[in-house]
């Protein structure tokens, strides 16, 4: 069954706009997570647009009192503190990603046969710190090989294309890329995540579509629908759509 984990980035964006601390990041993760999310994830990024290393310190101590949750830092390892949050606090999943320090948001995924050596360093100690490691991919089966290759336990499909798919009307044709990339990385002994503008909406036929996806990490869509919903019923609807 595949799990959701909440990204409550655009939490610590809203939050950064004022100096009073509201919306609170840790308040809105334990309501998610008391709503039946199966983790929280997060995107420290070197400017602190949103998700700050105090935040991260403070979710790894709210994790602890939900032992059966996993704990996600996404990020780029060669930019900013990434790898020294991920020290400190090691938790459960690493997600890796292409990230420049300026992107608007992530938009593609790595281009392995480029940095497979500089990631096989990095993936090897945080294998050592006792993290999952998941490398963020575009759908593309060429580029599994190379994650198996550098010693990724997973890869996290990179699913804007399909959004945008979904949206446009052509979602069945638009699919069929993931469900090969997955394919493919199944027969290579990696777990297969997807994440970016997944929605409510567009979830059952992805998930119907894409065999074995472990995990989604949903952040724009479900806070958004958060502001109408509330995030207890934001989180239940996305369980509803994932068949929890």
């Amino acid at each position: 069954m595949t799990k959701l984990s909440v990204n409550v980035n655009k939490v610590a964006t809203l939050r950064n706009t004022r100096l009073s601390g509201i919306p609170s990041v840790l308040k809105a993760a334990k309501i998610c997570l008391d709503a039946g999310a199966h983790g929280i994830t997060v995107h420290p990024r070197p400017d602190e647009r949103h998700i700050r290393p105090a935040d991260v310190h403070q979710l790894a101590e709210l994790l602890k009192g939900y032992p059966k949750a996993e704990y996600n830092i996404e990020g780029n390892p060669f930019e900013g503190r990434y790898m020294d949050l991920v020290r400190a606090v090691r938790p459960t999943q690493c997600t890796l990603v292409p990230d420049d320090p300026d992107a608007f948001t992530s938009n593609q995924g790595w281009n392995l046969a480029k940095y497979a050596d500089r990631l096989a360093l990095v993936v090897a100690s945080l294998r050592e710190l006792g993290c999952r490691v998941s490398l963020f991919l575009d759908a593309d089966p060429d580029q599994v090989a190379h994650a198996a290759r550098v010693g990724a336990h997973r890869i996290e499909l990179y699913t804007e294309p399909y959004a945008h798919a979904y949206d446009s009307g052509t979602a069945e044709s638009g699919v069929h890329p993931f469900v090969d990339t997955a394919a493919r990385a199944h027969e290579l002994g990696l777990g297969v995540n997807a994440g970016h503008d997944l929605s409510r909406d567009n979830l059952p036929l992805f998930l119907g579509s894409v065999p074995g996806v472990l995990e989604v990490s949903i952040g724009h869509a479900l806070i958004s629908d958060a502001l109408e919903m509330g995030y207890e019923s934001a989180v239940r609807g996305y369980l509803a759509a994932i068949g929890f």
